[in-house]
């Protein structure tokens, strides 16, 4: 039995996501070491098989007594939830509660989630997925949104905000907690400190008014933080921070947000990126991108991030 045998609880996320296709794909690409709880409901799961045309042995484990180290990837290992076909929030909010009681009662255990439609399973309660974990871990001021890749990576500031009030919302004391905790998910991950590039808010670091969140804010947390021995430079425009000569000077690029540095890293990459939760108490990543409901059923979509998902967890 391997010292790092990390078991991982996989969420299936949205009955109409491409979900179950691309994990079928997964564990028919590669051999992942740690064992894959899916948690499903069981006749979402055969559906899918049958309509993808997928053949897997099927293990359905029950929640309270789960015998781990007797499990091993060469058949689909999944809990059943129970669905109600009108009722779809009630099922991945029971499907992500049994996650976290399991993740708190085991500390070897990993989450990976599917995509999730967070209009309609949020309801305007949280702004994402990472801060809804946030807020059921008590950790919702400590939580950072990452887009990993070897290569690059990039952090938005601020995650599913509206572009009007993203400004009030930028503080010395957030961009000081974000750069932490990236740096310490480096050092421990890599042994290493990040070299870190950050933008600013205002088109080419720039403001019309006396006064910018460059000026207030950003600069001079930028020249705290150097001081402090972080490797950090910036504030830099984001209309040229991803040119190639400019951005492989960095392995973060952290930006204000949202779509300031997720639209750059999708276009580079593509699919060869996940969503990591830094600050929770557990790891947790998910593939980067959404259900993509309109391709559900029709066994094309790439499951290249989910594997790379698997494959971070697995080291």
């Amino acid at each position: 039995m391997s010292k790092n045998f990390k078991p991982i609880l996989v969420v299936a996320g949205d009955p109409k996501s491409i979900f179950l296709e691309i994990y079928f794909k997964s564990l028919k690409t590669k051999k992942f070491l740690n064992p894959l709880i899916l948690i499903v409901n069981k006749r979402i799961l055969t559906d899918q098989m049958k309509l993808l045309k997928y053949q897997f042995k099927l293990n359905e484990l029950q929640s309270q007594n789960l015998e781990l180290f007797k499990l091993n990837n060469d058949v689909i290992n999944y809990i059943n939830i129970p669905l109600n076909s009108k009722r779809n929030n009630i099922y991945l909010k029971e499907s992500f509660n049994l996650a976290l009681r399991l993740l708190k009662k085991n500390k070897k255990l990993q989450l990976l989630n599917g995509p999730i439609n967070k209009k309609k399973f949020l309801k305007g309660r949280h702004l994402g997925i990472t801060e809804f974990l946030a807020s059921k871990t008590k950790t919702k001021k400590n939580v950072v949104m990452l887009i990993f890749n070897k290569k690059l990576s990039v952090s938005p500031i601020t995650t599913h905000v509206p572009l009007k009030n993203i400004h009030t919302l930028i503080s010395k004391k957030r961009i000081i907690n974000h750069v932490k905790l990236i740096n310490n998910f480096y050092k421990k991950r890599f042994g290493n400190k990040p070299k870190i590039g950050i933008t600013g808010l205002n088109p080419h670091c720039e403001s019309n008014f006396e006064s910018s969140e460059e000026k207030k804010i950003i600069i001079p947390t930028i020249y705290y933080l150097a001081k402090q021995k972080y490797n950090i430079s910036g504030p830099f425009p984001a209309d040229t921070i991803f040119l190639k000569e400019n951005r492989n000077k960095y392995d973060v690029i952290i930006g204000m947000y949202h779509d300031q540095v997720l639209g750059p890293i999708k276009s580079i990459f593509e699919f060869d990126a996940i969503n990591i939760t830094l600050g929770l108490p557990f790891n947790r990543v998910s593939p980067d991108h959404g259900p993509n409901e309109k391709m559900f059923g029709k066994n094309r979509s790439n499951p290249k991030s989910l594997i790379k998902a698997i494959e971070f967890l697995d080291n």
